[in-house]
């Protein structure tokens, strides 16, 4: 990727510190103003587990007791003064609201203390062009890709065509792919967070033992839906009422649940890629984008194509703030190659919902993102 060069007073001539709060991750970041990080670090919250799922109270006063904390240490992992810093920048929608206005307000409060700038991140678009970090797909990712993103709170096919310019293909009707593995993990109690437990217990699984269906596979389109799938997982456990499940039953289980997943989400990412033939590169996003036999169809279903396939290394595949920092660095470099000035959101509010068909009015000069 090039960039036109830019004044010396451009906000991106300095370092960007950005901060990720939208769920139960508590992150903090620096890159360059050339999108190499500098430093990072990130706090996986752990008073929800108990309760089986994130917790939107606790997640948001978790935020505010972490945050300062976490960015001095990651300022002194950079080895940086706060008055370094070119711009800070946090993620301000969509996720958890209360989440969302911890982190956003303290770096407002950052900014305005340093009388530096700030810019609003919309947290999908983030896992939109994580793709394109310097140096992390060979031959880079350049515009249009086709992006999957599929998390606990998100199962999307979308193309992205440039910086704020993206179209939604396709999307889940009921769960999202991560809460479905969540819930399933739940039900084979292991437990939460369960992606993870639930991949390690199929791995002693056979995959084919237990028939589940395939929702919405082979029809038009590309929407998603896993709750039938789930219900009929349940009815699999029924017959073993609160008994202990036997575990080579719990692992076939397991085993097969993973792989309907696997199988719908290639059947409509095929889909997908017959809607935007122009695609160059499809690309996986999320945590669920971690799961190991989830990536492998997706390497078919790209290479039947003829495209390559991308997937950030696991540590980005999860909410971070590592891709909150370069989606900032990225509307600022696509604003000045537009002419624009650059973007300074201190008045734009925290949302939990915020399309990313919305993001275009950025660089619309009459246009607000208020």
């Amino acid at each position: 990727m090039t960039h036109q060069k830019l004044p010396e007073n451009s906000l991106i001539a300095g370092p960007v510190l950005a901060i990720e709060s939208s769920c139960d991750e508590t992150a903090c970041a620096i890159l360059s103003a050339e999108g190499v990080c500098l430093a990072q670090r990130i706090v996986s919250q752990d008073g929800h587990a108990d309760f089986g799922g994130v917790v939107p109270e606790i997640a948001a006063r978790a935020h505010l007791a972490l945050l300062p904390g976490l960015v001095q240490a990651t300022l002194k992992d950079a080895g940086l003064t706060p008055q370094e810093i070119g711009f800070v920048a946090a993620s301000t929608g969509p996720g958890l609201i209360g989440g969302l206005i911890v982190g956003a307000s303290f770096a407002k409060g950052l900014a305005l203390s340093l009388g530096k700038p700030f810019v609003a991140v919309n947290h999908v678009e983030a896992h939109a062009l994580t793709a394109r970090l310097p140096g992390l797909v060979p031959g880079g990712a350049a515009f249009p890709y086709l992006l999957l993103l599929v998390s606990g709170g998100h199962c999307q096919c979308i193309a992205v065509e440039g910086v704020g310019h993206y179209r939604k293909l396709g999307g889940t009707i009921d769960d999202a792919a991560g809460e479905a593995f969540d819930k399933v993990a739940k039900m084979l109690g292991l437990g939460w967070p369960g992606g993870p437990a639930l991949e390690k217990l199929a791995q002693s699984g056979n995959s084919q033992a237990i028939p589940l269906p395939r929702p919405l596979m082979g029809r038009p389109g590309c929407d998603f839906s896993f709750s039938g799938l789930k219900t009929a997982l349940s009815q699999k456990l029924a017959p073993y009422g609160l008994e202990p499940l036997p575990h080579q039953f719990a692992a076939d289980l397991a085993a097969s649940f993973q792989q309907a997943v696997a199988d719908v989400v290639a059947d409509r990412v095929s889909n997908a890629l017959k809607m935007m033939p122009e695609a160059g590169l499809l690309v996986a996003a999320g945590g669920v984008a971690a799961n190991s036999v989830l990536r492998a169809r997706l390497e078919e279903v790209a290479a039947s194509a003829g495209l390559r396939f991308a997937a950030p290394p696991l540590r980005l595949c999860t909410d971070n703030a590592v891709m909150v920092g370069w989606a900032a660095l990225e509307t600022c470099h696509e604003a000045a190659e537009r002419g624009l000035p650059q973007p300074d959101d201190a008045t734009v509010r925290p949302r939990p919902r915020w399309p990313l068909e919305d993001m275009a009015a950025r660089f619309a000069p009459q246009e607000s993102i208020v």
